[in-house]
């Protein structure tokens, strides 16, 4: 039976992962947060991975609080870097295969076509930079996938999509961002992807390639753009504003342009990506659900 770790099981992803997990019977799943298993600690995760023995780790965990980042480096560092390294040095001789979770702020964001997996990175956030060190960590394991996500929503936890919808419940008026472009990434179907790469290649259907690769759902918009989409799916009655960067100044710098190209993971593992306004109306109906 393959034995599959899920680390940060209580965030966005992990929370995902367990619905979808539901779906595949016959693999032992072991959902862990902190309090389970506290991965910034060495011999902690050296213990634990020893006695579960997973084949799978799949490290949703992360420091992603991006304004606090600037002045809180060293936690930022300790849960998406360090972390990841005593995760990888402890599986590093083995074959069990680790799918770790990164971000597209590892990106300047001064281009004007989706970045690659190979395309230059040069975060501008202590919280990029501390990504992009947690990537480093974990492709010092041989059998790694780093997957780059973005703007990552969900009807659980805290997000852009619930902010949204509380603020334009309570305001005749928001003001957005118009002059950041990204793409939208439904936790649930990033979730989903994840498992089909790890169902396809324990069934020897799909060959499991290490390396970085991107997902996120398919299309661009603004941050206005996306807030605007909100307010109209959830049918409120709120004016959403077009501003500036410069008008909304905030503890870190995001890049400008950050939408990334999906061709890698589409053509290696065969997947189909849903457009993110279509996934953003399937958020939205789990959220009315729970209220």
């Amino acid at each position: 039976m393959a034995v599959i770790l899920i680390t940060g099981a209580k965030g966005q992803l992990g929370n995902e992962l367990r619905i979808v997990s539901a779906k595949y019977f016959g693999y032992d799943f072991i959902f862990t947060d902190i309090d389970e298993l506290d991965i910034t600690d060495p011999v902690k995760t050296k213990e634990f991975i020893e006695t579960k023995k997973p084949g799978w780790i799949v490290n949703c965990a992360a420091y992603n609080q991006v304004d606090k980042a600037e002045s809180d480096v060293q936690n930022a560092l300790l849960i998406n870097s360090t972390a990841v390294r005593n995760i990888a040095s402890v599986i590093k001789d083995s074959t069990c295969r680790l799918i770790h979770v990164s971000t597209d702020y590892v990106f300047e964001g001064n281009s004007n076509v989706p970045y690659t997996e190979s395309s230059p990175v040069n975060p501008l956030s202590a919280y990029g930079r501390s990504k992009l060190e947690g990537e480093k960590a974990a492709l010092t394991h041989h059998a790694t996938m780093v997957i780059r996500t973005s703007w990552l929503y969900s009807s659980f936890g805290n997000n852009f999509v619930k902010t949204i919808i509380r603020l334009a419940g309570q305001n005749d008026t928001i003001k957005i961002v118009s002059d950041q472009t990204g793409t939208p990434t439904y936790a649930a179907d990033l979730a989903e992807t994840i498992m089909y790469i790890i169902a396809g290649a324990i069934r020897n259907q799909l060959a499991f390639n290490s390396g970085i690769y991107h997902y996120s759902n398919e299309g661009t918009c603004s941050w206005y753009d996306f807030a605007s989409a909100i307010v109209e799916e959830t049918g409120l009655k709120c004016n959403v504003v077009p501003i500036m960067t410069s008008e909304y100044p905030t503890a870190a710098k995001r890049p400008v342009y950050s939408v990334m190209s999906k061709a890698k993971i589409r053509e290696n593992y065969n997947v189909v990506i849903p457009h993110w306004r279509t996934s953003l109306q399937r958020c939205i109906k789990e959220i009315n659900k729970k209220f």
